[in-house]
């Protein structure tokens, strides 16, 4: 039995909603209030998507994994300190994860994003390799505006300003996924 796919925009909300929870509980209670809120709505998201798909994406597995690790710390120890680390914790990781199979000669992209882009053997080379640097530059990024800047910043840079460059990141690669995208032909070969 087949499930239907997701449709685009609830999976949006699922992944995008707990972020509003934060950026929401942020501007209304303040940091402590919004990382408990931001735990609550992460977890119901996941449930969300098991239900609804009978599995768990890795990526917003791991990074539920590591808000309620770093949202636990930051609350028992009452230090927003944790819950500003953990974006630059979990970009790095990616970044090493991409970095370290391109090391071993493989694109741990592809088992990820295959069915959605058939690319060559060098495409997905050359995108788990600026992936792995995107995530790089938004480590950095976290620690330039958290350590910089009031908390109310960097909960509005979280928010507004991570989604619009990732999305504006992931555009930019389209060149890239039409230039590597393998012919259907050379698909069978």
């Amino acid at each position: 039995m087949t499930k239907t796919p997701m449709h685009p925009l609830l999976k949006l909300a699922l992944e995008v909603g707990p972020l509003a929870v934060f950026f929401i509980g942020n501007a209304r209670f303040g940091i402590f209030p919004a990382t408990a809120a931001f735990m609550v709505a992460i977890v119901v998201a996941l449930i969300a998507n098991y239900v609804l798909e009978r599995r768990l994406p890795i990526l917003p597995l791991v990074t539920a994994a590591f808000v309620l690790v770093f949202g636990g710390l930051t609350l028992v120890l009452q230090d927003e300190l944790f819950i500003k680390l953990k974006p630059t914790i979990v970009n790095l990781l990616f970044a090493a994860a991409l970095y370290g199979g391109l090391f071993f000669g493989k694109s741990l992209l592809k088992p990820l994003f295959a069915m959605a882009f058939p690319l060559d053997d060098a495409g997905w080379r050359a995108l788990t390799f600026r992936w792995a640097s995107f995530f790089v530059l938004l480590a950095v990024l976290n620690e330039v505006v958290w350590r910089n800047f009031t908390t109310d910043t960097w909960v509005s840079f979280k928010v507004f300003g991570i989604m619009p460059l990732t999305i504006a990141f992931a555009l930019a690669q389209l060149p890239l996924i039409n230039r590597h995208t393998e012919k259907p032909a050379e698909a069978g070969e």
